[in-house]
Formats: structure tokens, sequence, C-alpha cells
């Protein structure tokens, strides 16, 4: 009972973290599933990344309804991480015989994630962030949304996480996106990544359906209800906050990623 209502509780907060800051809500539940509930890393993959789903799922389909997802000019970026995503998730079950390296990957990319919240964090507390063009479409060329789509879609293949931490600074500061735009985009882009990511994870056995019920329910919920909060408060001290905790889980996943190379 106290398993589930944790993964009820982190789903939720998975969710309403993605919807809010345009996160798949994989970096609350990769250590969720990893540490707090035990699961082996390819495990822990496929079972978050099938939770992501369902996060950019109801996310994508709150900031649709705000306004706030362009598609036609993000195909490029949606067909590349597509097809991404399929070969990443081909090379899976290889990288899965060796979980210390989906620790090790993982904790790079939180590391990554971690260092963009507190720069954002502490850059949006000591001055006014630049005035926005009224504009919101994406623009930028063509080679640069391709690139963009092809890393959206092979970290989750690989990994099993998200990339909005990638995502939406992407958009916002290389395709010139305003934010509630980059955000809005950067769910609906990934939501088929996770779709195509968490049917090959399936397919190869590394998704526990039983974990993943309750904490697909919550995420879904928490997506939505994380979309309606995003822009009507400050995001800069809970970016410092995650930031922080981001930190430390990027460490804890480096650390089991040496003690397993050892």
């Amino acid at each position: 009972m106290s398993e589930i209502l944790i993964m009820l509780g982190g789903g939720l907060a998975a969710g309403v973290l993605g919807g809010f800051l345009g996160l798949g809500g994989g970096i609350i539940l990769m250590p969720l599933l990893r540490f707090g509930v035990g699961m082996t890393p390819a495990q822990a993959a496929g079972t978050c990344v099938l939770a992501v789903f369902f996060t950019t799922l109801g996310g994508s389909y709150r900031h649709f309804r705000l306004g706030n997802v362009r598609f036609r000019p993000a195909v490029p970026v949606i067909v590349a991480g597509a097809l991404a995503a399929i070969a990443a998730s081909l090379t899976f079950h290889h990288l899965a015989a060796r979980g210390y390296w989906l620790d090790l990957g993982i904790g790079i990319v939180f590391s990554l994630i971690a260092i963009r919240m507190l720069s954002e964090g502490v850059f949006d507390l000591i001055r006014r962030p630049p005035r926005v063009e009224k504009h919101d479409g994406i623009h930028g060329p063509l080679a640069t949304k391709l690139g963009i789509g092809a890393v959206a879609g092979a970290l989750p293949g690989l990994l099993g996480i998200g990339t909005g931490g990638i995502l939406v600074p992407a958009f916002t500061f290389l395709l010139k996106t305003p934010i509630k735009v980059a955000i809005g985009v950067s769910l609906a882009c990934f939501c088929l990544n996770a779709m195509i990511s968490s049917s090959f994870k399936l397919a190869q056995g590394y998704i526990d359906l039983q974990a993943a019920l309750p904490v697909c329910l919550a995420t879904l919920v928490g997506a939505n209800i994380g979309a309606l909060l995003n822009g009507r408060f400050s995001q800069s001290t809970i970016k410092l906050v995650f930031g922080i905790a981001f930190s430390c889980i990027a460490l804890k996943f480096i650390g089991h990623a040496w003690r397993g190379m050892m």
C-alpha cells in the first residue's frame, strides 16, 4: 500500500512539473522507480518512459487548448525525433545488459538539466528576463530543427527519460520561440517520441505494468494541473529548488554507475 502511495505521489509531482515547465517528468520518476521502488535500470527506464508519455499527452493537450502548440513549423523536429526514437529503441536491449551505462547516461543528462535550471533561476532572480518578440512562430533552419529532433528522440529511446530540459531551451534560443509556445511544442514533440519508445520497451519486456498503472494515472492528472499553473507563478524559485535537487540525484546516478563499473 505504501509503495502505491509513493508511486501516486511521485507521478502527480512529475506530471505537475512536466506541465508547468515543459518537462517530461522523468527527472522525478526515474530516481523514484530506480531507488524508491528498487527497479533495475532497464525496468526503471521502460516504466518511466511509459509514464512520461502520459505526462506529455496530458500536458500537450492542455497547452493545445491554451493555444501554445504550433504543429506545422515543428514537423521536421517531430519527424526526426520519431526516427531517432525508433533507432535508439532498437539498441536499448543491448545497453540494458549493462545497467551501469544507463545510470551513467541518466546522471549526465540530469546534470545538464540541473545546470540549466540553476543558471536560469539565478538569472531570473538577478535581472528581468529579456523582452520576447511578439510572434508565435518557430524560426530556424531545417538542419537545426532536424538536429534538435534527433537528440529529442534518441534520449528516450536509449535512456527512457524525457528531453524537455533540452527541448525547451533549444526552441527558445535556437529557434527563437516564445517560452509558452516552446513549452507546448516541446511536450507535443516528445509525446510521439515517448509513445514510440514505450511501445518498443513494452515489447522488449522492460515495463512493469503493475507499477506503471498508478504512476501513469497520476502523471496524466498532474500534467493538466501543471499546464494550468504555467504562467501564473514565477518559475525562478522553482527552477532553483529543482536544480539543486537534480544535482543531488545526478550525483547519485553517477555514483551507482561508478560502483557498477568498478
